[in-house]
């Protein structure tokens, strides 16, 4: 696969091993998986910091130590607001590192632990509305990975089975207002990585402005994390994840 000298920069960059702060406009946001702390991981070496678990404690490696974060339960709307105590390096599948405090705080499944994070920027009023991705001016190069995933919560059930049929997971790709580059995105994926099981990737169109790539549906969390691992190798970023039915 060839790459641009900009994208080839910015390859070489995003595979350093320190550290990338995100640094941006709008408040920091994301949905995901949360990593519960424990020393196993810590003893061998899957996390790169210790925390307490007797205690409100967070780790985001995304933010600056200090950062005010907010993070939401989904499920039952439980929040807290707590402080970015230390940026630990951890998977980068997971979005937050959280002490099992935390966990009973926000009545978190330990078996699924998806959460909703964002940045509470000092002096200003917290930004709820979550941020789109509209690409419908930037041109997709055939040969440049697109770098921006989310994924779409477009479920309202509260089941926290995978197993249970209502409650799935789905990769959202890209959100696109023309259906063509969603059909050409499609194809690109098809196309380029080899390995993936391409009767999981699905056109979505919600209106006349928004036309969905996803993948799945996933009814086991470790399936859905190999493909993710796939995507992040192909060149996808800031992936998110949400249940859908």
């Amino acid at each position: 696969m060839k790459y641009s000298p900009l994208i080839i920069l910015f390859l070489v960059f995003s595979c350093a091993p320190n550290f990338t702060t995100i640094n941006q406009t709008k408040p920091y946001s994301a949905n995901g998986f949360a990593l519960i702390y424990n020393n196993d991981d810590y003893n061998e070496k899957i996390i790169k910091g210790k925390m307490n678990n007797d205690i409100l404690q967070i780790s985001s490696q995304n933010l600056k130590t200090g950062t005010l974060i907010k993070i939401t339960n989904p499920k039952n709307n439980k929040s807290v607001v707590l402080k970015n105590v230390k940026r630990i390096k951890y998977p980068e599948f997971y979005k937050i590192l959280i002490t099992e405090s935390v966990l009973k705080k926000l009545n978190l499944n330990a078996d699924l632990p998806i959460v909703e994070i964002m940045e509470i920027k000092k002096n200003k009023s917290f930004i709820a509305e979550k941020a789109k991705i509209f690409n419908e001016e930037k041109k997709i190069p055939s040969k440049a990975p697109v770098t921006s995933v989310q994924i779409l919560n477009i479920s309202k059930n509260k089941a926290t089975n995978l197993n249970n049929k209502i409650n799935k997971i789905f990769i959202h790709i890209g959100t696109f207002y023309s259906l063509d580059t969603a059909k050409f995105l499609r194809q690109r994926i098809i196309k380029e990585i080899t390995d993936y099981d391409n009767t999981k990737l699905q056109i979505k169109k919600m209106n006349h402005k928004e036309t969905l790539v996803i993948s799945g549906p996933y009814k086991s969390v470790n399936l859905l994390k190999n493909d993710y691992i796939k995507f992040k190798n192909f060149g996808f970023e800031e992936m998110d994840i949400f249940i859908n039915d």
